[in-house]
């Protein structure tokens, strides 16, 4: 009898643990935005994959943006897998949600990123309908030397909306955006913000080893924030993707690290790393709700064969303005 009392509380106490730490959820390169009260996530996946919480622990699944790629994508971008679309970034102005998503072949600058819109994010809205409105940006092998995937829309102190995107080759770059986000302002703006040392005997067309993406900008202390990914994604427990800042007073640049290398010629000060327990993290986002900010980002489990996972970090300043991870 004693044995079995033993068993049933061991089991009561197993399953209020797992009440109170959800298991995490499959998610790589993800974003957050709140709605109402219900916050909202939306990963790399088929059609986009998106997820809803009440409370940023447990998640459910939402509908997919896209049911089907879009015709364009698949025509644009040869080598593009059929409806697997990486990296969206979703935002809110003047009453309508802007979601940027990447479309691309893997370790080529064969690449667009496109555009959807709603104006809202919950599914039983009667008015909920994503509208696709196509490339914004392309970059294409042999002719340029960067890489159109991984967007982040930021807008400066008048609101001016600008795009910053990037990944290998010469690095993050920023450009000036139209008011309706659908293309490049005329005359085209554009700025190099941060970018690795890169071997120049390599073709145009190869990434090589100036492993940098996944720029993210944050505005707070009176500073613009960059936060990218260094070294390598998606290897499972071989990832060592780590999270670095820089940051600036203006958002064109320069990017300063914390000893004031520019991020142009390499700088960038550590955010966070992985560990034995997660094996690489990064394409980060920075997030405010109820005046706490957190860093949201994915990370490979160890746990779990080195599959990608959600995590959500508070995110705390130091004396000096720089983010710190607080445990």
């Amino acid at each position: 009898m004693q044995k079995l009392l033993l068993s049933f509380l061991l089991l009561l106490s197993s399953a209020a643990a797992w009440a109170q730490t959800p298991p995490r959820i499959p998610a790589h390169d993800p974003v957050m935005i709140r709605q109402d009260n219900r916050y909202y996530l939306f990963c790399t996946g088929r059609g986009i994959a998106v997820w809803s919480s009440s409370d940023m622990k447990s998640w459910q699944p939402e509908p997919a943006v896209f049911a089907e790629a879009p015709a364009w994508a698949t025509a644009a971008v040869p080598g593009f897998r059929g409806n697997h679309i990486w990296a969206p970034d979703i935002s809110f102005h003047n009453g309508q949600y802007s979601l940027f998503y990447s479309i691309s072949a893997f370790g080529k600058n064969t690449s667009c990123i496109g555009l959807a819109t709603n104006t809202t994010l919950n599914p039983k809205d009667p008015k909920y309908k994503w509208v696709d409105h196509g490339r914004v940006l392309q970059s294409v092998p042999g002719r340029d030397m960067w890489n159109a995937i991984d967007p982040n829309l930021i807008r400066d102190a008048a609101g001016t909306p600008w795009l910053t995107f990037g990944s290998f080759w010469n690095g993050i770059k920023l450009v000036k955006l139209r008011p309706d986000l659908t293309a490049p302002a005329q005359p085209e703006q554009w700025q190099t913000l941060a970018s690795r040392p890169r071997s120049a005997q390599l073709a145009d067309s190869l990434p090589g080893d100036g492993a940098i993406e996944a720029p993210f900008i944050f505005q707070k202390n009176g500073f613009y924030y960059l936060f990218t990914s260094f070294d390598y994604c998606c290897r499972g427990v071989e990832s060592t993707y780590k999270i670095m800042v820089g940051r600036s007073k203006t958002l064109t640049g320069p990017y300063l690290d914390r000893a004031n290398v520019p991020l142009t010629q390499g700088g960038g000060t550590l955010v966070l790393a992985g560990d034995q327990n997660w094996f690489g993290l990064g394409h980060n986002a920075v997030v405010t709700f109820d005046k706490a900010d957190y860093l949201v980002f994915h990370a490979y489990d160890a746990a779990d064969q080195g599959h990608p996972k959600l995590r959500v970090e508070k995110l705390g300043w130091d004396t000096a303005g720089w983010p710190v991870v607080k445990p």
